[in-house]
């Protein structure tokens, strides 16, 4: 691919390490500003930040599961969905160490690679965020609902509905096949290659799909079923409704916390290249280091939700206690505590049956 075939532009929305201040217009005579390099110790920085998340959501996805398949015989619906969660998120985390060595020394995997990751990426990215709605969907139907989270018909039924969401983000994924390897200033970049007056409206299309699939739609799930669900606990008397409360607030939070600054940013840019916003040199700059910042911290949301299991679900350590003691790993008086600590009234629907 000719390099001269890129615009200026092209190069503003590196869409995964790579910010617009890193790697300046090929045609600098025609770029409107002069931007400065922001130094290696960045890149150097998210190296280190990509292989600390990555080894986080590794440890804490793999004790998800690890947990949910010890306790399979009574697995639930709320089980499986937090069972293909834990799967993407640990799918998502194993392609950060590409994404680290990328930051300090290029692209160096490959054209097929370069596509494999990116896909790999974006499709768990899809599938983790729309497996968090649907375990708002089914919380609501548990709990407000009072539906049965147990039987061969739901069982077959929660099936189905992941292999949609894993299907559904496979077709989404698919704009990243244009990503492939792009040597620019003597350094390799795993980047998406448009050309052409079609790259504004195609880069337009794909972040609307992306802000509306990827955020705004699983959002809006889980702004109404955990409203509707947060009301019905507020009339259910206990102790047990406060600790079902606290998971639904703390999954809420982290998801708007990890992704909501990222969408906001990225949808400021696509504003201000569609000159509804004025552009100014300072502001791009600004701009494009907010996006490499906040898609960082985007990522972190693969190693959130165990860690929010660990410290609020208590059937999640009951259960993990279960199977430490089982293995010899603690004592059984300790886990006659935690079987003792979770009340019998989570089976009713209140919680899931690990968090």
């Amino acid at each position: 691919m000719d390099s001269n075939n890129f615009s200026y532009y092209d190069y503003g929305d590196m869409y995964d390490n790579y910010s617009y201040v890193d790697y300046p217009a090929l045609d600098l005579s025609a770029a409107p500003c002069m931007h400065t390099s922001i130094g290696n110790w960045i890149n150097v920085m998210l190296a280190a930040v990509y292989s600390l998340v990555c080894l986080l959501a590794v440890t804490g996805n793999l004790l998800v599961m690890v947990v949910i398949l010890h306790n399979r015989r009574s697995i639930s619906s709320t089980n499986v969905y937090l069972l293909h969660l834990a799967t993407a998120d640990l799918l998502f985390a194993l392609t950060l160490p590409f994404w680290a060595v990328d930051a300090v020394s290029g692209w160096v995997f490959g054209n097929a690679m370069c596509k494999v990751i990116s896909m790999l990426q974006e499709v768990n990215f899809y599938s983790g965020i729309l497996l968090l709605a649907c375990i708002s969907v089914d919380r609501y139907l548990a709990i407000v609902r009072s539906a049965q989270s147990h039987g061969r018909n739901r069982s077959w039924m929660v099936k189905l509905v992941c292999a949609v969401v894993w299907l559904v983000a496979l077709l989404l994924s698919l704009p990243v096949l244009h990503k492939g390897e792009l040597i620019h200033d003597r350094r390799t970049l795993c980047y998406e290659i448009l050309d052409g007056q079609s790259a504004d409206i195609w880069r337009t299309a794909t972040r609307f799909v992306r802000h509306v699939m990827g955020f705004l739609v699983p959002l809006a799930a889980m702004v109404f079923c955990y409203s509707v669900t947060v009301w019905k606990l507020c009339q259910t008397k206990g102790f047990q409704k406060q600790k079902a409360m606290k998971v639904i607030i703390a999954v809420v939070l982290a998801f708007l916390a990890c992704w909501l600054p990222h969408n906001v940013t990225v949808f400021v840019d696509t504003l201000m290249r569609s000159s509804l916003i004025d552009q100014t040199c300072a502001r791009r700059d600004h701009l494009d280091n907010a996006i490499t910042a906040r898609l960082t911290l985007g990522y972190t949301h693969s190693c959130i939700n165990p860690i929010l299991y660990a410290f609020i679900g208590v059937k999640f350590r009951r259960n993990l206690v279960k199977l430490l003691a089982n293995k010899g790993l603690v004592r059984q008086s300790v886990q006659a505590h935690y079987k003792r600590s979770v009340s019998t009234s989570s089976e009713s629907g209140l919680t899931a049956a690990t968090i």
